[in-house]
C-alpha cells in the first residue's frame, strides 16, 4: 500500500515537470518569434558633400634605364619656329619649337567675347526695369487691346455685311430658282410653235426634236445630267432658304457663319444648274443648226434668261466669298491678339516683379559653361608648343620652320639621368591615356614610397602575345628618389579624367530601377550627430526615391549632377532586422533551462530534488 502511494506521487510528479517543459517551450518560440519581428531595419545615412572624383587606370612594369625620350608634338599644324639647337642643355618647361595657333587664339578670343556677353547678360538681367520700359510694355500691351478691339468691332460689321449679302441673294434666288425650272420643265416652247403637235416639257420636247438625225442616248444622257443638277440645288435652295427665313439681325455670330457657308453652297449649285442648262440648250442649237433645223425663238428666250441668271449668280457668289473670308481674317487677327495681349501681359509682369532665381541662375549657369570653353581653348593653345618634361640636353631636332607636322610627330630627343618607367597597358585602356596626364608610381621593394610622373611616350602600334594586344607606356618621374632602382617593379595609376569641388557619394548609394538611377532619402530630419558609418539608425518614415543624374564615377565615388544638393541626407545601407537581432537562448544553454536574469541563476527543471 505504501509502496502504491509513493508510486503515485512520483508519476504526478513527472507529469507535472513534462507540463512545466511543454509551457516553457512554447514560451520560448512564441517570445523569439514575435520578439524578431517586431525588430524594425536600421539604415545607414550619411551627409552629400563636394569632394574630387579621380578616374584612373592601373598598369605595372618596371623602373627604365633608358635616358632618352622624344618629345611629340599634341596638334597639326605648321612649324611657326624652332628655339634650341642640338647639344643645347634645357630646363623643364622650355619651349623648344611651335606651330601656327591662329585658329587656337581665335577660339580663344571668341570664347572670351561670349564669356564677357554671358556677363553683361547677367549684369542687365539683375538691374530692375527702368521706367521707360515699364512705360514702353504698357504702351504695347494696350496697343494689343485696341487692336483686338478694332477687330472685334471689323467682325462686327462683317456680320451685318453678310446678313445684306444674303438678303440681296435671296432677291434673286427665288426668281434664278423659278427660272431654272421653267427652262427644264415648263411648256413655252410647245405652246409658242405651231409646228409641234406632242404636248411635253421643254425638256422633253428638245430630245424629240433632235431624235431623228443624232444619238439620242447622248442626247438624253445630257439631259439627265441637267435635271440632276436642278434637282440637287432646289434641295439646297430649299433648306436654305427656310433656314434664311429663320434668321434675324439679332442672330449671334455662329449662326451668320453657318448661315453663310450655307448659302455659298446653295449659290454654287445654282450655278452649276446654271451653266448644265446652258450647255444643255447650246448642244440643242448646234445640233439643230448642222441639220439645217429651224431654231424656235423660246429657246433663244431661255438662252439670255440663263445668261442673266448666271451674272447675278455670280455677282452673289463674289460678294459673299469675300464677306465669309473678311470674317474669317478677323476671327484669326482676334486670337492672334488674345495670345499677343497674354504674352505682353506677362511681360509686363516679370519687368515689374524682377528677374526669377530660375533665370539667373539659368544665366550663371551658362557664364559658368563659357568660363570652361575658354579654360578648354588655353589649354588648346598648350598643345601647339612642344615643352621639356625634364631638365636634359637636346640629342635631336631635325624641325626647321614652315614644316607642316601632324600630332604625334617628333619636335625633339631629350636626354636626360632621370628615371622613367615603362608600364603595359591593354588595347582598352590605352585609348584613354594621353601625353602629359599625371601619374602616381608606387613600388613594391619600398614601402610607403609614392611618386608622381607624367605620360611621356604612348606607342602607336602594339605587340601582340598569345592574341593579347598590349601597348608600352613611357612616364617621366617629376623627382628622384636615389631608393629607386633600375629595373625595380612599379605600379602606376595614371588619372585620365578627374572632377573637383562636385557632389560626391559612395557608389553603394546609387541603385538602378527602370531606365532611371535613384538613392534613397530619409523622409524625416537627421541630425549629424546621429550618423555614424558604422552603425545604423532607425527612422520613423518610410524612406523615398530621389532621382539623380550620375557623372563621372569610379570605384567608390560617383559625381552627382543634379537631384542632390550639398548638405543632403542619402541612405547608404540598410541593415536588415534579421542580421541585427541578438539570439534569445545563450550558446550552450539548453532549452529546458531558463535563462539566467540579472539578480539571479536559472533554475534546472530537469534535475530532481
Amino acid at each position: 500500500m505504501k509502496h502504491k502511494f509513493f508510486k503515485k506521487i512520483l508519476d504526478n510528479k513527472i507529469k507535472s515537470i513534462l507540463l512545466l517543459v511543454l509551457l516553457f517551450v512554447l514560451a520560448y518560440y512564441f517570445i523569439t518569434k514575435f520578439s524578431s519581428n517586431n525588430t524594425p531595419n536600421q539604415y545607414v545615412v550619411s551627409t552629400v558633400q563636394k569632394g574630387t572624383v579621380v578616374n584612373t587606370i592601373s598598369g605595372s612594369g618596371q623602373v627604365s634605364a633608358s635616358n632618352q625620350v622624344d618629345v611629340k608634338f599634341k596638334a597639326s599644324g605648321e612649324v611657326l619656329g624652332v628655339y634650341v639647337k642640338n647639344g643645347v642643355q634645357v630646363k623643364a618647361g622650355t619651349v623648344l619649337a611651335s606651330l601656327d595657333a591662329g585658329d587656337a587664339l581665335k577660339s580663344i578670343r571668341d570664347a572670351q567675347v561670349s564669356l564677357e556677353t554671358s556677363k553683361l547678360s547677367l549684369d542687365k538681367l539683375k538691374q530692375p526695369a527702368d521706367e521707360l520700359t515699364i512705360l514702353q510694355a504698357e504702351n504695347s500691351l494696350a496697343s494689343a487691346q485696341e487692336s483686338k478691339q478694332k477687330s472685334i468691332d471689323s467682325l462686327n460689321k462683317a456680320n451685318e455685311d453678310a446678313l445684306n449679302s444674303i438678303a440681296n441673294t435671296f432677291l434673286d434666288l427665288p426668281t434664278i430658282a423659278s427660272d431654272l425650272y421653267e427652262n427644264l420643265y415648263g411648256y413655252e416652247i410647245v405652246q409658242n410653235e405651231k409646228t409641234l403637235s406632242s404636248y411635253q416639257s421643254n425638256s422633253d420636247i428638245l430630245v424629240e426634236t433632235v431624235r431623228n438625225y443624232v444619238e439620242v442616248n447622248d442626247f438624253q444622257s445630257l439631259q439627265s445630267s441637267t435635271e440632276n443638277d436642278y434637282k440637287v440645288a432646289r434641295k439646297e435652295y430649299d433648306l436654305n432658304f427656310s433656314d434664311y427665313k429663320n434668321s434675324s439681325r439679332y442672330s449671334n455670330s455662329s449662326t451668320i457663319s453657318s448661315l453663310l457657308e450655307e448659302t455659298i453652297n446653295t449659290v454654287k449649285s445654282m450655278a452649276q444648274s446654271a451653266k448644265s442648262e446652258n450647255n444643255y440648250y447650246d448642244a440643242w442649237v448646234d445640233m439643230r443648226t448642222k441639220n439645217n433645223k429651224p431654231i424656235f425663238s423660246q429657246v433663244k428666250t431661255y438662252q439670255s434668261s440663263i445668261s442673266s441668271d448666271i451674272g447675278k449668280i455670280n455677282s452673289h457668289l463674289s460678294d459673299l466669298i469675300s464677306i465669309q473670308q473678311t470674317i474669317k481674317n478677323n476671327e484669326l487677327a482676334i486670337v492672334d491678339y488674345d495670345r499677343t495681349i497674354q504674352e505682353k501681359t506677362i511681360s509686363l509682369s516679370n519687368l515689374k516683379s524682377g528677374p526669377e532665381t530660375t533665370d539667373l541662375q539659368s544665366q550663371e549657369l551658362s557664364i559658368k559653361q563659357k568660363e570652361n570653353s575658354l579654360l578648354d581653348a588655353k589649354e588648346k593653345l598648350a598643345d601647339y608648343s612642344a615643352r621639356a618634361p625634364f631638365d636634359g640636353v637636346v640629342a635631336k631636332i631635325d624641325l626647321k620652320k614652315g614644316d607642316q607636322v601632324s600630332g604625334g610627330t617628333v619636335a625633339a630627343t631629350l636626354i636626360t639621368k632621370q628615371r622613367t618607367a615603362d608600364i603595359t597597358l591593354n588595347e582598352v585602356d590605352v585609348a584613354k591615356v594621353k601625353v602629359g596626364q599625371k601619374v602616381t608610381l608606387t613600388f613594391d621593394a619600398v614601402e610607403g614610397l609614392s611618386l608622381t610622373g607624367e605620360v611621356a611616350e604612348v606607342d602607336s602600334i602594339g605587340t601582340v602575345s598569345q592574341g593579347v594586344v598590349n601597348y608600352n607606356v613611357k612616364i617621366v618621374f617629376d623627382t628622384q628618389d636615389d631608393r629607386v632602382k633600375l629595373g625595380m617593379s612599379v605600379s602606376a595609376s595614371i588619372i585620365t579624367d578627374i572632377k573637383q569641388d562636385v557632389l560626391t557619394i559612395p557608389n553603394s548609394a546609387i541603385k538602378t530601377a527602370g531606365g532611371r538611377q535613384y538613392v534613397e532619402v530619409p523622409d524625416e530630419d537627421v541630425s549629424d550627430s546621429s550618423l555614424n558609418i558604422n552603425s545604423g539608425i532607425i527612422l520613423k518614415n518610410p524612406i523615398k526615391q530621389q532621382t539623380v543624374e550620375v557623372g563621372l564615377t569610379n570605384d567608390t565615388e560617383a559625381e552627382i549632377t543634379s537631384g542632390l544638393n550639398e548638405g543632403d541626407k542619402i541612405i547608404i545601407r540598410t541593415i536588415a532586422a534579421s542580421a541585427s537581432k541578438t539570439a534569445t537562448a545563450p550558446q550552450g544553454q539548453s532549452l529546458f533551462q531558463v535563462p539566467r536574469t540579472a539578480g539571479g541563476g536559472g533554475r534546472n527543471f530537469g534535475a530532481g530534488r
